[in-house]
């Protein structure tokens, strides 16, 4: 037992040995950042530029690491984002020899205890001005000082909507020292782009670079140089939502445009159901509007709803005038020649509209016997009561020769009878004229009744053709206009 335990104690020996000695070394470590603390800032000032020679600038290099893009404001124009700020330069005052600090080669110290460049985003469009976070910053025995500082900036974007929602936009973050000129302070990238590698990525944006370029401007207030680094943020929009809860709807309303021309002219809801899509489409109107800036640019997606809000409109007014040529009656004039030939003969079988008991094998011989009827009309009226006249007359004729038989048979058969009997007969065959005079009246009437229908019929036919016609016309529209949005998209 005793040999077993050797071992272990041996083990704990050296592991308590151990610690005192990086607790021994820990504190000599703090026990030097107090003596080089004290001796580097004794006399040192943070409000000059640590330069040892006034007239060199001090290279100040700056990297930016984008970690989130929290709000796109289209229309106010206003970019959110988080950003990761890191600067570093070389202090020429704060400098110490490692060796003569047990090897110490950094120290962490507050970032209000050194100089700091004053360099700040150009583009801000935040109301809030307030200092940067004091964070620590590192301080390397070679005087070189790097400053990590989280930020949550505001920056004008101009946004340009014209192709909303397959748009992509261009934001500039411009940063640069406010109050040192280039001679004084140098501004150098430390990558030719934004840090993208931290990224959490958008819901509704894409970023596809970050490219960062070096500007040199002169203000015509001054006339020193004055450095700035711009990172051009490059993004571009999810349209998954956009094309689910705005195009798609407006797609399908705009589809029931072309149904109207349809519905039977009799059901009393073809320009209901126009202004029911009108009010639709000028709702999602509003909702598009209330998200964009107040600009020139019109979105692709508004010019889309205008469109279509203006095809509905004329969809209804010729649904108006349609319903007006259907409704025509026996007041109205015969459909003219022109339209006859155009809409009736040849229209209606090309957006095959037929009567009720036509089809598309027997269209000809009912067409030649319409047209012959019509044709024939008026002769048919006037032959119609010449014969009724003409034979008329022959058969009161034969009836007045019949009766004059019947009447000489009876005188000569019987001599009782006497004259009376006589005038009763040639009574009688007035009445059967007068009777067959109301006949003819009553079969006027009704070939002039069912004239003035197949008018009425014509002119119905001729709005179902003029209906059926604009349908696919208006279908058409709908299709190319769609078409065109995303083509424009791609």
């Amino acid at each position: 037992m005793k040999r077993n335990s050797l071992p272990f104690c041996r083990f704990s020996v050296w592991l308590v040995f151990t610690a005192e000695i990086l607790r021994g070394v820990e504190s000599a470590q703090g026990k030097y950042a107090q003596m080089l603390f004290s001796e580097l800032f004794g006399d040192y000032s943070n409000a000059l530029r640590p330069v040892e020679d006034t007239d060199k600038a001090l290279n100040v290099t700056l990297q930016i690491t984008l970690s989130q893009i929290k709000d796109m404001d289209e229309r106010n124009q206003i970019l959110t984002t988080y950003l990761w700020i890191r600067q570093s330069w070389y202090d020429a005052y704060l400098k110490w020899d490692k060796d003569e600090y047990d090897g110490l080669d950094s120290i962490r110290i507050p970032s209000n205890l050194v100089w700091r460049p004053d360099i700040v985003l150009y583009n801000k469009a935040d109301d809030d001005f307030s200092e940067p976070v004091n964070t620590n910053v590192v301080l390397r025995y070679d005087g070189k000082i790097t400053w990590d500082a989280p930020a949550i900036t505001k920056s004008s974007c101009v946004v340009d909507v014209s192709y909303f929602p397959f748009d992509d936009q261009q934001c500039n973050l411009t940063f640069g020292s406010w109050t040192y000129n280039g001679n004084q302070v140098d501004i150098i990238n430390a990558l030719d782009s934004g840090d993208l590698s931290d990224f959490i990525e958008d819901v509704e944006w894409e970023i596809h670079g970050m490219p960062a370029v070096k500007n040199v401007i002169t203000y015509g207030c001054c006339s020193e140089p004055y450095p700035d680094i711009t990172f051009t943020l490059i993004l571009k929009r999810r349209s998954s939502f956009y094309i689910f809860n705005l195009l798609l709807p407006c797609v399908l309303i705009s589809f029931l445009a072309p149904l109207g021309f349809y519905l039977p002219a009799d059901s009393g809801e073809k320009v209901s159901l126009g202004v029911t899509v009108l009010l639709a489409l000028t709702v999602f109107q509003l909702m598009v509007a209330e998200s964009m800036p107040p600009s020139e640019n019109v979105p692709l997606i508004g010019k889309y709803y205008i469109a279509t809000m203006t095809m509905i409109t004329a969809s209804t007014a010729l649904t108006i005038i349609i319903m007006n040529i259907h409704h025509c009656g026996a007041e109205a004039q015969p459909v003219p020649q022109w339209a006859r030939v155009v809409i009736l003969d040849y229209m209606s079988k090309i957006f095959f509209v037929y009567d009720v008991g036509e089809n598309c094998t027997s269209p000809q011989r009912v067409k030649a016997q319409e047209h012959k009827l019509k044709k024939d009309f008026k002769y048919q009226k006037k032959q119609d009561r010449h014969e009724g006249v003409t034979s008329q007359v022959s058969r009161n004729r034969n009836n007045d020769s019949d009766l004059k038989k019947k009447v000489n048979g009876h005188l000569n058969n019987s001599n009782g009878i006497q004259c009376e009997n006589a005038k009763d007969a040639v009574n009688c065959c007035s009445c059967y004229t007068v009777l067959i005079k109301n006949i003819e009246y009553i079969a006027n009437c009704v070939r002039d009744h069912k004239a003035n229908r197949a008018k009425g019929i014509e002119w119905k036919k001729v709005a179902k053709v003029m209906d059926r016609f604009f349908m696919w016309i208006f279908f058409i529209m709908v299709f190319f206009m769609s078409f065109l949005i995303i083509g424009k998209a791609i």
